[in-house]
């Protein structure tokens, strides 16, 4: 009886070895699937606000539930708003993940001369800051900071979109050295990712033989939990 009352007791403890080890990596995929996933910046298309190696979350629940491993919506409460910070799929090849800020949204109609927008007939401003190339650009109220390695002398590049249904213009804050929907074009709604919320590690360099990894003695303390604001 003993032996026996032992074996149950084994058993047991072995089902509780189980959900212990499981329980934590289910949660894990389930907030990374609906909640929050980290990226990393690999570019300087962003700049100012984001740069190289800046390690950021994302609410992927900003816009709705999507079905694990599909674009195709489970639920769907919501839409990014014109300045929003938004990571989606490369509508050229799915298997890349872009960062951008929202320029326009289904139905606006922009006018972008040399980088310098206009949407839906209300022209932005730009105010120079006290570094070189940096501008608060601002559009119906929303704020952020650009920059721009050129100016509106010499040629000038003129674009009039007019933005479809489910389809979102997006543009980098590094406005001359972005590869965006001047390029590429829209971005459909399933593409979409979710919303960038804050960066929660940042460095200068990575480790030589790990390169996703921060170099410890390079960070950048002072970006480190630092929100990714839609506007100033």
């Amino acid at each position: 009886m003993e032996n026996k009352q032992k074996a149950v007791s084994l058993k047991g403890t072995w089902k509780q070895a189980l959900v212990t080890f499981f329980s934590p990596l289910l949660l894990f995929l389930i907030v990374r699937w609906a909640v929050i996933e980290p990226f990393v910046i690999p570019s300087e298309s962003m700049v100012p606000n984001l740069l190289i190696h800046d390690h950021i979350l994302v609410f992927k629940s900003s816009f709705g539930l999507k079905l694990p491993f599909s674009d195709k919506w489970l639920a769907n409460w919501g839409q990014p708003q014109s300045g929003d910070v938004v990571v989606f799929k490369y509508p050229i090849n799915p298997n890349l993940y872009y960062i951008k800020r929202v320029i326009g949204r289904p139905g606006d109609h922009l006018k972008i001369t040399n980088g310098r927008l206009e949407r839906n007939n209300e022209i932005a401003t730009y105010t120079e800051q006290i570094t070189k190339n940096l501008f608060i650009e601002n559009l119906n109220g929303r704020k952020h900071t650009v920059r721009f390695l050129s100016s509106l002398d010499g040629d000038t590049e003129e674009q009039i979109i007019d933005v479809p249904d489910d389809k979102y213009f997006v543009m980098g804050d590094n406005r001359d050295a972005s590869s965006d929907s001047r390029v590429w074009g829209f971005v459909p709604k399933k593409n979409l990712i979710g919303k960038t919320w804050i960066i929660w590690l940042s460095c200068d360099e990575t480790l030589t033989d790990v390169e996703f990894l921060c170099d410890p003695l390079k960070l950048r303390w002072d970006r480190i939990f630092k929100k990714v604001e839609a506007e100033l």
